[in-house]
């Protein structure tokens, strides 16, 4: 039998999220564009990340100035842009670019490995843009995968996670493919958002052992990209082994046993259990 401390080791080998940010494009530096310049015929599904609000102040040359370079850091340079990203909040905490600055800086905290950061900056990123699908993805899919039962707030965020997850999957079929991106990469990273989060809601239903919710949104996940989330291969395979679907835990364990990670062992353990308990389970009635 697969051991759940196993799983949750896994969880802690985090892949990270592609940063395109493809749904809401970030103001660009300079473009003076109101907001109602910047509306469509048929408005996007998202308001535009970063759009400045209709009530805040007009933004001052040093502003502008601070707000292109915070946006021209590339984004590999997570250490540079958070720097440059809590200190324009500081200096101009009504910016109408807040709510870009703080998505951008959820990413970021997520790649360098500072989870409570990344929560805080996506919450307020939110607040500001419930609808930004981007942080909708990161944060439901971070969530649980990082999953502690022992914290006080631990059903609390699963809670949100699933809320955050429904939200994006509602919104995903409406965002519009951005000026300049080619048809294949935008169904690639459209892709990834959806994978992250099914992933997240399955993962939330794993950790609520409600297996049988788990199951479809792992399959999901791991069919919607060409390179499945090991971690979700391997949750995929021990959820189907609790609903007795052997068969199929046996095809998951055989994808994640095949690559070199962390629990590459486990995976083939996995593989042979389910192999055995197949082997033993009675023939289904015609």
């Amino acid at each position: 039998m697969i051991r759940v401390n196993w799983i949750r080791s896994a969880l802690l080998c985090l892949s990270v999220l592609e940063t395109v940010n493809f749904a809401m494009a970030a103001p660009q530096p300079g473009s003076g564009q109101s907001q109602a310049q910047q509306q469509t015929a048929k408005p996007p599904a998202t308001p535009a990340k970063g759009q400045p609000a209709a009530d805040a102040p007009k933004a001052s040359q040093q502003e502008q100035s601070d707000y292109e370079a915070f946006y021209a850091v590339k984004p590999e340079d997570a250490g540079r842009q958070i720097l440059l990203g809590e200190d324009f909040l500081k200096k101009y905490p009504a910016s109408g670019y807040r709510a870009f600055v703080y998505s951008r800086l959820a990413q970021q905290y997520f790649n360098k490995g500072q989870m409570e950061q990344m929560y805080a900056a996506g919450e307020k990123a939110l607040a500001l843009n419930p609808d930004d699908v981007d942080v909708l993805s990161l944060v439901g899919w971070a969530l649980p995968h990082s999953y502690n039962a022992n914290e006080l707030d631990a059903a609390q965020r699963l809670d949100k996670a699933e809320k955050y997850s429904r939200r994006c999957l509602e919104l995903l079929p409406g965002v519009p493919k951005p000026p300049g991106m080619a048809d294949d990469q935008f169904t690639l990273v459209k892709n990834q958002r959806l994978a992250h989060c099914h992933s997240g809601l399955g993962l939330v239903f794993h950790w609520k052992q409600d297996f049988a919710q788990s199951v479809p949104e792992l399959e999901k996940a791991t069919q919607l990209v060409p390179d499945p989330d090991l971690t979700d291969l391997y949750v995929l395979g021990f959820d189907l082994e609790q609903l007795k679907r052997y068969a199929e835990a046996s095809a998951a364990f055989q994808k994640c046993s095949k690559t070199s990670w962390a629990l590459q062992d486990q995976c083939k353990e996995g593989l042979a259990a389910s192999k055995k308990l197949g082997a033993a389970q009675p023939p289904a009635k015609p």
